[in-house]
């Protein structure tokens, strides 16, 4: 549906996804299966429920209200939330995503991760603060989930935020036409490209798709003369070497045209709790988040090639 899509969040505030203050657009659905991502409700394109088991009192009404019997029968509220109990409310094999459930729990503990809204229902929410974006130079930046899973929305979502004089970026992964690329590319200030691995192979292990298509897109948009800001979140023991950084500063310096800068995204684990409301294991889920201060190093090296790099990727920090 052109003019509406499911949103999973409009996070007002946001400081470290272009510049000045934004508000965050997330789309619901994403062609790529990051191991380390931090947004897991974002990546199927269906609206789903997340259990929080904090909240749940294991009352039974949401097994009462469920079409398809997949609500897990109530167990003991405090054997529930143990530690290492192998236990999840919703049987995802059976559930059909009717969501009723989560309308009938009186705690709150099922709740709907994606909502359905218009174009205009979200424009009228980012443009309420207004005044924080001319007093910082920030916007709106579209994210997800992956905007360009969703062509026909995003070109529209952007067209109308151009239309009422907003700044606008484009968070994306890259791995999509050029040609839905170029129709976005009209409505947008400043392309944030993420850059996860140079190594095909590695990309495909630890994303699902080939990199080859993201290279290519990227190379093609240094070429346009759009602002882009590479940014690449740093995974360790997936592209964390100095090899690693060595690799990415060699394909950057090969472009055929320019980046205005480089933001290293340190890793962290601050996520968990969302693949647990999802009854998702999560990998990396004991991986403890990265120090920014690791990069620091690596930093240097890319700023030593040229390249204006920042750590965290503020929008109020000047890369030097």
């Amino acid at each position: 549906m052109a003019n509406a899509c499911l949103i999973t969040e409009i996070q007002r505030f946001a400081i470290n996804d272009g510049p000045g203050f934004r508000t965050n657009v997330f789309l619901k659905g994403c062609p790529l299966k990051c191991v380390w991502c931090h947004n897991p409700e974002t990546i199927d394109a269906k609206a789903q429920v997340f259990w929080k088991k904090r909240l749940c009192a294991q009352c039974g009404a949401c097994m009462e209200a469920c079409p398809t019997e997949a609500i897990q029968p109530p167990i003991d509220p405090v054997l529930a939330q143990s530690e290492g109990v192998d236990y999840y409310k919703i049987d995802l094999a059976r559930c059909n995503h009717s969501m009723q459930c989560a309308a009938v729990c009186p705690y709150g503990a099922l709740e709907i991760t994606g909502k359905l809204l218009t174009v205009k229902e979200i424009l009228d929410e980012v443009e309420s603060d207004l005044p924080f974006y001319k007093n910082s130079g920030g916007g709106m930046t579209l994210s997800g989930g992956e905007p360009t899973a969703h062509p026909d929305f995003a070109e529209k979502l952007l067209a109308g935020a151009k239309a009422r004089g907003l700044h606008t970026c484009l968070d994306t992964n890259g791995y999509c036409s050029w040609d839905i690329l170029q129709r976005l590319l009209k409505y947008i200030d400043i392309v944030l490209f993420d850059l996860k691995h140079t190594d095909p192979e590695k990309h495909k292990q630890w994303t699902g798709v080939d990199n080859a298509l993201i290279m290519k897109n990227l190379a093609r948009l240094t070429q346009t003369g759009v602002e882009t800001w590479v940014r690449i979140p740093v995974i360790p023991g997936f592209n964390d070497s100095i090899e690693d950084h060595q690799a990415a500063v060699e394909f950057l310096n090969g472009l055929p045209g320019k980046i205005h800068r480089v933001d290293l995204l340190p890793y962290h684990n601050w996520c968990q709790d969302k693949y647990g409301w999802l009854g998702l294991d999560w990998p990396l889920g004991r991986v403890e988040a990265m120090e920014p201060s690791l990069l620091e190093i690596p930093k240097e090296y890319y700023e030593m090639s040229g390249l204006k790099t920042t750590i965290g990727g503020s929008g109020f920090e000047d890369a030097k």
